[in-house]
């Protein structure tokens, strides 16, 4: 095997392996993030890898995107909701954004203020919600102190 052969072998077998299982995959090697999607609430209650006790129970088309990395708590969260978030989200002024961005989701910059969810922080869309983890000490802080 010559050394242009040897460089390639590897190169060619990721090639065939994103072929193979897909955007995905791609995803997850090359940015370090996956994507899931949800029917409703009941759904991603039972499916989700991130805890978010804010998603209204009335929640539906739910796309979560969550990094690979292991250990990491960055994720995203957009779905349509007419309902209003738990009354132990608190209105702060926005001091994090997320580190992922989805296809359709507002732009989290434009937001003075957002919800305080815990770690996360929440803000409305036109059909309903946008939150990302993990949000500032300063959002919980405010939060907190109401």
């Amino acid at each position: 095997m010559n050394a242009r052969t040897a460089l390639a072998a590897p190169a060619l077998v990721l090639a065939g392996m994103l072929s193979l299982t897909g955007c995905s995959a791609y995803e997850s090697l090359v940015h370090k993030q996956a994507t899931s999607t949800f029917d409703d609430a009941e759904a991603f209650a039972a499916g989700a890898e991130v805890d978010a006790d804010w998603v209204p129970a009335d929640a539906t088309e739910i796309t979560v995107r969550t990094s690979t990395v292991e250990k990491a708590a960055d994720a995203v969260i957009l779905l349509t909701s007419t309902s209003a978030l738990p009354n132990d989200c608190a209105e702060v002024e926005r001091q994090s954004a997320p580190a992922w961005a989805l296809e359709n989701a507002p732009d989290p910059y434009e937001a003075a203020m957002v919800f305080a969810c815990g770690d996360w922080s929440v803000m409305a869309t036109g059909s309903g919600w946008y939150g990302w983890t993990p949000n500032s000490d300063g959002e919980r802080s405010a939060a907190a102190l109401g």
